[in-house]
């Protein structure tokens, strides 16, 4: 029925907006995560002797972290769905609350803008740093405020476009599986000397599930981006032209959009584990990055996740309107 697919989406998202993701709380992405590691710590040291048994074992890592991550969570929903149908429903928004992080994305990333302005520049590194992969022990200001808006703008896609999409799509399970896959891949989706090969299963399948996503996302952002006063001629002009300058064939979309609305330039050269890798500069150097432009993005973002919710709606309408084949 089209109201047991329409109240979890939109009640997920609603109950996101208010709570967010409370520290402590039981959350099925830790879930998710403890598989993995599990899962990883079994395999990685019978795989380790080369890059195929690596590559073999990142595949079975994949098909056992989905194949937990669906099997406990599905026999949750059933059990909630035999017991009421309203407890079903309760269930399936409950899951759907926890496959987004728009409120949380948004929280972190005012946290940085917060100690930048008025903790000082090494409160603010350490507070980039729960939310970024990147090394942040050497970062100025303006590589701080850069660092949590590129994880808003690329998050925006990941934690929010993207799970709305799969369950809308889906049902809630759409949602459990694309971000356990999200999830291995920022986990072991790594190209250093561990995961090279044995996360590459991990991040092909991250990389062909957030394909339409990521580009929804910065197609949405461009459209947005007028309507909380940032520049959307900017946002498609950068977007058209170095959407594609990054070594993920997703990454850059939503960043490419969020740099053009805001009118700084990002990306460039990073260090991740002690190593420099040399990234090509999304965006125009117009003018410096400030901490305002990070409450900015966090803006843009929150337009984007409204917009998509709202076109998840008018999709699961649709489809669930057409007529079934016989």
């Amino acid at each position: 029925m089209l109201i047991e697919r329409l109240v979890p989406l939109v009640g997920g998202c609603v109950i996101d907006c208010i709570f967010g993701d409370p520290y402590r709380f039981p959350h099925i992405i830790r879930l998710i995560g403890r598989i993995i590691s599990g899962v990883e710590s079994v395999l990685y040291p019978r795989c380790s002797k080369s890059k195929t048994t690596l590559r073999i074992g990142g595949i079975i890592l994949v098909v056992v972290t989905l194949s937990l991550s669906l099997a406990i969570v599905g026999t949750v929903l059933f059990l909630a769905h035999r017991i009421h149908p309203v407890c079903g429903l309760v269930a399936d928004t409950f899951v759907c609350y926890q496959m987004v992080c728009a409120r949380q994305l948004g929280i972190e990333a005012i946290k940085v803008q917060n100690a930048l302005e008025h903790e000082g520049l090494e409160a603010a590194r350490k507070t980039v740093s729960m939310i970024v992969g990147r090394d942040t022990q050497a970062l100025d200001e303006a590589g701080v405020a850069r660092a949590a808006i590129e994880t808003v703008a690329e998050n925006a896609s990941d934690g929010v476009v993207a799970p709305l999409l799969y369950m809308a799509l889906f049902g809630p399970l759409g949602g459990v599986a694309y971000k356990a896959t999200n999830t291995m891949d920022s986990m072991v989706g790594y190209k250093n000397d561990r995961y090279r090969y044995f996360g590459t299963a991990a991040a092909k399948l991250d990389d062909v599930l957030n394909f339409i996503p990521s580009r929804i996302c910065g197609l949405i952002m461009c459209l947005a981006a007028p309507l909380v006063g940032l520049s959307g001629k900017g946002a498609w002009h950068v977007f058209l032209r170095d959407r594609l300058k990054h070594a993920s064939p997703n990454s850059a979309q939503g960043e490419a959009a969020t740099a053009g609305a805001l009118g700084v330039r990002l990306a460039g050269p990073a260090s991740y584990f002690g190593k420099i890798h040399e990234k090509e500069w999304i965006g125009d150097d117009t003018r410096p990055v400030e901490p305002q432009d990070i409450s900015r993005a966090v803006r843009l973002m929150y337009a984007t996740s409204l917009a998509m919710l709202a076109l998840c709606v008018v999709v699961t309408i649709v489809v669930k309107s057409l007529p079934k084949a016989r």
